[in-house]
């Protein structure tokens, strides 16, 4: 991505001196924005633009320039593309719109572009974009005027027009930008490549996006989840009025709409997301400017009573107060303070302070460890010169901890006071709500930092799958021509998966219904079997407590009618029959959908006939461990009740959380699985039963695990080996269970060995470092342990890994051996499996920096096929293998 960010030299093909045309627009702005490389005009007519030379075509540019901007009709670009390939540009921005977006014709003109470029290793952005700012090289190469000032902000957009609004707006509200890209219909350039690459640039402090669809998910989620653990990202995702869920045969096909299934993800992800341009603004303000909060305790100090009121109002719609004011700073309080001051959080000081009264009352609550913000709020007030409490609160503002922010509200008063705050950096909010709104997306990714570094603890039991039962089932209904599976034959998937059903058997007719109920003891559910009739009840077709004939009789035909009611051509199979289950405590609802951009997606929630009309669920994305599905339960309202509300039976919520982890492993396993209800899963006495299921299939053309979006567990990995001399091993990959197991592994360790592997002095691993080695990606970072399991516990006997870059070419490894175990030919197993699996990855380049004298790491890698060079540094080699020809 540099030849977009830093390039040494821009051709402009279209430019032209003519007024108001976009060649001319690129022009201008890439010269008066201070571009000091060579700018390099090219049209037809070779005629000279702003002085400049100028050429007919890129092919007789030499050298080659290392960016091209395309500012002609779009059917002209894919004639331009081969001539850039052939002259060896390296990064090509097509403005022209006319493309997908215009229908099959514009369809077409994009994948002669795309098969233009194919194998040529050059970057396209657009086309139907404005092009790309790096305020810090002086590069402007879009056709909106000026330079934005340079800051920490980054920002990707799909739309031109969102683009001109947030430089318009920031220049108004004296915000900077260190990259700025608008990215239009992501032909190649897509919001995954640019979020990684500015995951790894460090002057970002922060990424926006403007968002209205995505073209690789996959890749996007796997970029987000490993740059948001490093810094926010913020998205405004436009589209939440479009239908996302046609009319649908289950429950879960209304449940889980478009809109909903992108805010799962941007949660899974550690994304925040915010719902309007304003608060995009607002929210990135904020975070570019102040430091993030490590808590909701907020401050909150006003010159007026209303507003105070209003800030209060909006923490209340989060569920909190202001933070209570602590003793200490009461008391400091009541002495600066007139008597009949708020004596509370917000911290009214009243109409007639003055500026003195601020900075004093300020600095009081700044001095307390009490509070994780401060809202300043200000109203004009004729014994309140604002330019002075302004002025108090910046030097007050340099010595911050916490995150300072203000409401100046009013109008011309207040201007002076507002540049004043700005050229601080202290955000300023028109309105107390908009401030607190701020401040709560700022503290919502904290607590996404929290969740992604906490530790998922294990099941106290092994999970078992029977994938080869669950495989004849499908195979059986695709050779039937079968795609709507009933009861029985849904739930003998969820049997073999370990999800617990109620046992169920099928009845054709009236007198098989007799037969069949006298074989199973106690009260009958009969409920009626069709695949035109998704939702039983519209048909009358669920009857429960059945205890005699006449009662299976009464309920057959009371089916029958509300079949012939409902819907007469419906095809119907029978009744199944099943034990009714009395006096259960709650229902659940779990389901999963097959996303167009997603893949499979999971829902949980409170079930039953009203589950659509309770709508009370939370979606999410396999693959699911016991923290995951915890925090699905969180989002729901049944939550409270299933632990237990006030004389109910609490359900051991670790039974809840492997029948979710159960179905997510099932739709990873079965991506013919497109769409299915388990409603209502019943909970008696602390047990889940699910009494009733729906299966969907769908034949597909997928490789193993590419139908999801985030890459699973890879089980297949796991072997038992022997090492040189003779160690039993078993190696595999890494899990984000395995924490507590790393933390045993690094307390092994000497400290020589930490300081060759860390390359520093490291005491302990925090819960993010934990994270970081244990909560890998596995299409990005190759990571396997090698464990001692031969005394009935794990432990953790050496890890090795490989850390691919963006691109996939590259990696840098690294070995990390328990000290006891050292010498014993555990590295040298571990390293060449993750060399393996890179090499199958088409990873081209594995390299390592080790320090000189870590000279058993320098040996393992002579004996792995490793060049070993003296690196820059004399203390360090770095040691590199050639993937494309080495022999493992």
């Amino acid at each position: 991505m540099e030849q977009f960010f830093n390039p040494k030299s821009i051709a402009v093909i279209g430019a032209n001196d003519k007024p108001n045309a976009i060649g001319s627009a690129l022009m201008d702005n890439i010269i008066q924005g201070g571009f000091t490389g060579t700018v390099i005009p090219i049209n037809p007519y070779h005629e000279s633009v702003r002085g400049l030379k100028a050429y007919a075509s890129i092919t007789e540019v030499d050298p080659a320039p290392e960016m091209a901007i395309i500012a002609t009709p779009i059917a002209t670009a894919p004639e331009i593309v081969r001539q850039c390939v052939r002259a060896g540009t390296q990064g090509v921005i097509i403005i022209a719109a006319g493309g997908k977006e215009l229908g099959e014709e514009g369809a077409l003109i994009e994948e002669q572009i795309e098969g233009a470029a194919e194998g040529s290793g050059m970057r396209i952005i657009g086309p139907n974009c404005m092009g790309a700012i790096h305020p810090a090289t002086r590069v402007n190469a879009t056709f909106a005027g000026g330079m934005p000032a340079t800051g920490n902000l980054a920002v990707i957009s799909q739309s031109g027009a969102i683009c001109a609004a947030i430089l318009d707006r920031a220049a108004e509200g004296h915000m900077g930008f260190s990259h700025f890209v608008s990215i239009g219909s992501m032909l190649d350039v897509d919001f995954g490549d640019l979020v990684d690459y500015l995951g790894n640039d460090g002057t970002v402090k922060a990424i926006l996006l403007y968002m209205e669809n995505l073209t690789n998910p996959r890749k996007f989620m796997s970029a987000a989840r490993s740059v948001s653990r490093i810094k926010p990202i913020i998205v405004l995702k436009s589209g939440k009025s479009k239908a996302g869920a046609k009319a649908a045969s289950t429950h879960i096909g209304a449940m889980a709409g478009e809109d909903a299934v992108y805010d799962a993800a941007f949660k899974r992800a550690g994304i925040v997301r915010v719902p309007s341009l304003a608060r995009l603004f607002d929210c990135a303000e904020l975070m570019a400017k102040q430091p993030r909060p490590s808590g909701t305790r907020l401050a909150i100090v006003t010159n007026g009573g209303g507003p105070g009121v209003m800030a209060t109002d909006t923490l209340a719609e989060y569920g909190l107060e202001p933070a209570p004011v602590p003793e200490a700073i009461m008391a400091q309080l009541n002495e600066l303070l007139p008597p009949y001051w708020s004596r509370g959080n917000p911290i009214d000081i009243l109409g007639n302070a003055t500026a003195e009264r601020y900075s004093r009352a300020l600095e009081i609550c700044l001095s307390s460890r009490d509070f994780d913000g401060l809202l300043v709020i200000m109203v004009p007030q004729d014994l309140t010169p604002p330019e002075e409490v302004a002025e108090a609160l910046t030097k007050l503002a340099k010595r911050k901890r916490i995150p300072i922010f203000a409401s100046w509200m009013g109008g011309k008063r207040m201007t002076e006071a507002i540049r004043i705050l700005h050229q601080a950096d202290i955000p300023t909010y028109e309105t107390p709500e908009r401030a607190v709104r701020a401040f709560m997306y700022m503290y919502e990714y904290t607590r996404n930092l929290e969740l992604l570094s906490q530790v998922p603890p294990k099941l106290s039991t092994e999970l078992y799958f029977n994938r080869d039962q669950v495989f004849r089932t499908i195979y059986e209904c695709f050779n039937n021509e079968v795609e709507l599976l009933n009861e029985l034959q849904s739930k003998e998937i969820l049997e073999a998966y370990g999800i617990p059903v109620n046992p169920t058997v099928l009845a054709a007719d009236v007198e098989e219904a007799v037969a069949r109920a006298a074989e199973i003891e106690g009260p009958l559910a009969m409920k009626l079997v069709s695949f035109d009739i998704p939702h039983k009840s519209d048909a009358d077709g669920v009857h429960l407590d059945l205890r005699n004939e006449d009662d299976i009789r009464r309920a057959f035909a009371k089916i029958m009618d509300g079949v012939r009611a409902c819907n007469p051509e419906a095809r119907i199979e029978g009744v199944s029959l099943q034990p009714f289950i009395p006096n259960h405590d709650f229902e659940l609802f779990l389901g999963s959908k097959t996303d167009d951009n997603f893949g499979p997606v999971l829902c949980f929630g409170a079930g039953g006939v009203f589950a659509e009309i309770l709508n009370d669920k939370a979606l999410g994305l396999p693959p699911l461990n016991r923290l995951l599905a915890r925090r699905m339960m969180e989002e729901t309202r049944i939550l409270p009740l299933l632990q237990g509300y006030r004389n109910a039976t609490p359900v051991e919520l670790e039974k809840v959380e492997e029948l979710l982890m159960r179905l997510s492993q099932l739709v990873i396993d079965f991506p013919e699985i497109v769409e299915m209800d388990i409603n209502p899963v019943l909970i008696k006495n602390g047990e889940p039963i699910a009494v009733d299921a729906r299966i969907k299939l769908s034949r597909v053309e997928t490789s193993t695990n590419m139908h999801l979006v985030i890459s699973p567990y890879p089980q297949h990995l796991e072997r038992h080996d022997l090492t040189d001399m003779q160690m039993p091993l078993f190696i595999r990959p890494i899990k984000p269970e395995d924490a507590p197991l790393f933390e045993e592994l690094f307390n092994t360790l000497t400290p020589t060995s930490i300081y060759y592997r860390f390359f520093s002095v490291v005491k302990t691993l925090s819960a993010e470092i934990l994270a970081r080695f244990t909560q890998i990606d596995y299409d990005r970072e190759i990571s396997f342990v090698g464990l001692d399991d031969e005394e009935g516990r794990e432990r953790m006997l050496g890890v090795a890994n490989i850390l691919g870059e963006p691109d996939g070419k590259r990696g840098e490894f690294s070995v990390l051996i328990g000290d006891p175990w050292q010498g014993k030919g555990i590295g040298a197993k571990l390293l060449l499996q993750c060399l393996r699996i890179a090499q199958e990855r088409g990873m081209e380049i594995v390299w390592g920096t080790v320090l000189a004298e870590n000279r058993h790491m320098i040996d393992l890698g002579k004996k792995l096929g490793f060049t070993v060079k003296q690196g820059e540094d004399a203390s360090e080699y770095k040691l590199t293998i050639d993937l494309k020809t080495a022999k493992l």
